[in-house]
């Protein structure tokens, strides 16, 4: 259509009916931008704008051809619309139309195209700058269980979408300052064509051709640059607004009119100007008691307060002989928090810190393989306010501290300016990191932060540590109710092994020896199968765990190298091999069963390959013979906790070995 707009010749009648569309979807434009609460829900607005300039463009041409051909038989030649802009709206006086085109085409290509354009080039870089910090946040929430895969892969859609909408619009707004400019300049040689077309072609008067030709051509230029104008400042309010879950209506209203004491400020100095001789104090007086009026009601309305939440006394019975009511068994998991912290677990004070703590338990399930124990919250006097101590068993495991209302701005690594807040770590992962007001949050994560209210705070710490002690956490009564569960899949498998060939308590000892190293239990299938096959000959733990192991192998792998992906580890020199496997048949790392200069070069050289290893962002994985894998793994665990060891059989032969350094290589 557009295109035939520029090529075909138009009929006046057809010119009014796009000049009228032009205008419609101008104001359609405009109050879906007025409604819009994020930008992201107006995405095609780039577009829009790139189809409104060529419309009015192509619009331009049309009207242009009829001004400069019909221009002569009288007003209305181009169509009444083009009639009705030229008249009505300047009077019929060309000067006068002439001077509120050139004052529509600055406003629009000086002030709000240029404003605009300003903003959406800066949020496109501001937005871009942001980006990792806000998907590490992701990856935080993620991890700590408060959002699903499918959640967490909206964010990130959404964040990159935002960046291209604020890129598109930096670019889109350079049509509509071409716009103007070429409005501009069609006017002036749409003028001069129509003046030598009426005095040469149709021996026209200078008057008369100069009032009829400027005429329509102030009129054309009218009907398109209000369209224009419409455009960019809903362009101007889309890119200009904060993100909220209120429309701009409701934003001017709630934080522009809300404040009674400044209505009445306003007032009463409109108030003291209409009481000026000469001013025009009727209107001064009228608009100042309208806002005193205002003010008024805003502050005779009663606020509502929320009356604060009275825990009723509990009654305490004295008792004179003690009783076994006394004895408290011990929680396997608490979380102890000082009474700042109340509120993030008080579901009437909107406290989500508990549901939070369920999205943990139930994310740690489908990772690990097993339901965790219940987290039991109880308030602490004893700690300061702010502080939080996480217990495993009555023992103090994790602990640290959160500011509701604040926001914990983590350096990971590459931030680039510095805030101003109360410095301290991450309790999490021991990042350095800052307390920041809400208000700064949005800086923070423009200056590259990553940015965590206290909840997320304590969650995250939580997570952390649950998966650090994973091992302990699997106890009989866990156990028990796994295989409970696992009844009325495999009930054959279960009742073959459990207590024909093991005791519940072997079974134990092997899952943890496999959770200790990293080894999820998801796969209870193999594990049982394993174990019914070899519980005949053994009934060793750690020989029944290093079986399973090798059952396993492919899931194990798979944890730190992609499928396909060649199992790019470290390994151990072959003379220390042989060494290792010495001491082994000893008995133990540790003690007597190792010299120690063999043991400070052992763990020395394994630090280093380590460093190598990361340097090479390869995962921290050492190959070694499967009978000295467990000792080994044990003896390096305390001092290097990230390292990893991994026998050769565990290795599917599928899978391609690179070592990429030797463990005791040097001399």
């Amino acid at each position: 259509m557009i295109l035939a707009m520029m090529v075909l010749p138009l009929p006046p009648f057809v010119l009014d009916i796009l000049f009228t569309f032009n205008i419609a979807i101008s104001i359609i434009v405009l109050m879906v931008s007025l409604y819009t609460r994020n930008p992201l829900d107006f995405a095609v607005f780039p577009t829009i704008l790139l189809i409104t300039t060529l419309l009015r463009l192509s619009l331009n041409i049309a009207s242009t051809r009829v001004v400069l051909l019909e221009g002569h038989t009288g007003p209305d030649a181009a169509g009444k619309v083009i009639e009705a802009f030229g008249h009505f709206l300047v009077g019929g006086n060309y000067a006068v139309g002439l001077v509120v085109f050139i004052i529509l085409v600055v406003i629009n290509f000086v002030v709000i195209t240029k404003g605009a354009g300003r903003i959406a080039e800066v949020s496109a870089r501001f937005t871009l700058d942001a980006m990792p910090g806000k998907q590490m946040a992701i990856d935080a929430d993620l991890n700590a269980g408060l959002i699903g895969e499918d959640e967490a892969r909206k964010r990130r859609s959404d964040i990159s979408q935002e960046a291209d909408f604020y890129g598109s619009m930096d670019g889109a707004s350079k049509f509509v300052r071409g716009d103007a400019i070429a409005g501009i300049l069609i006017m002036l040689i749409t003028i001069v064509g129509g003046l030598v077309v009426g005095v040469m072609q149709h021996d026209m008067e200078l008057g008369a051709a100069a009032k009829n030709y400027t005429l329509l051509t102030i009129g054309d230029g009218l009907v398109g640059q209000i369209p224009s104008l419409i455009i960019s400042t809903a362009a101007g309010m889309v890119v200009s607004r904060v993100t909220t879950e209120e429309d701009l209506g409701e934003q001017v209203l709630s934080q522009l009119f809300n404040q009674p004491q400044i209505l009445v400020i306003t007032a009463a100095i409109l108030g003291i100007m209409g009481l000026i001789p000469g001013m025009p104090n009727f209107v001064f007086l009228l608009i100042a008691t309208v806002l005193g009026s205002v003010a008024y009601m805003k502050k005779s309305k009663p606020a509502a307060q929320a009356a604060p939440a009275v825990i009723p006394a509990v009654p305490t019975m004295e008792k004179n002989d003690a009783s076994w009511e006394d004895v408290t068994p011990i929680d396997t998991l608490g979380l102890e928090v000082g009474y700042r912290l109340i509120p993030l677990v008080d579901k009437n004070q909107q406290g989500d810190l508990l549901k939070r703590i369920n999205g943990i338990r139930r994310k740690f399930a489908q990772e690990i393989g097993f339901l965790p124990p219940v987290i039991h919250i109880r308030d602490n006097l004893e700690l300061r306010p702010s502080a939080y101590r996480v217990t495993l068993k009555g023992s103090v495991i994790g602990q640290g501290e959160a500011y509701p209302g604040m926001y914990l701005a983590i350096n990971p690594g590459r931030v680039t300016a510095q805030l101003p807040g109360a410095e301290t770590t991450d309790p999490a992962f021991g990042l350095p990191a800052v307390w920041i007001e809400a208000s700064m949050r949005e800086q923070a994560q423009l200056n590259g932060y990553t940015v965590v209210d206290a909840s997320t705070v304590v969650t995250t710490h939580i997570n952390h540590l649950v998966h650090l002690h994973t091992a302990e956490l699997l106890g009989r009564q866990e156990l028990q109710k796994l295989f409970d569960h696992l009844n009325a899949q495999l009930p054959k498998l279960i009742e073959d092994l459990v207590p024909k060939l093991l005791p519940l308590s072997t079974v134990q000892k092997v899952l943890q020896h496999l959770l200790e190293e990293g080894v999820h239990i998801r796969d209870m299938r193999t594990i049982i199968e394993v174990l019914t096959e070899h519980a005949a000959q053994t009934q060793d733990a750690i020989e029944l765990a290093a079986k399973v192991r090798i059952a396993l192998g492919r899931a194990i792998v798979d944890q730190f190298f992609p499928a396909g992906a060649d199992v790019q580890a470290m390994s151990l020199h072959h003379e220390l091999e042989n060494i290792l496997t010495q001491v082994m048949q000893g008995g133990a790392m540790q003690g007597p069963g190792i010299e120690p200069g063999l043991a400070d070069m052992l763990l020395r050289e394994a630090r280093e390959a380590a460093q190598q290893q990361e340097k090479l962002g390869l995962p921290i994985v050492l190959l070694v013979p499967g009978s000295i894998r467990f000792l080994l793994a044990k003896f390096l665990r305390r001092a290097l906790p990230q390292l990893r060891v991994l026998s050769h059989a565990e290795v599917p032969d599928s899978r391609k070995i690179k070592i990429t350094s030797i463990v005791g290589g040097k001399k």
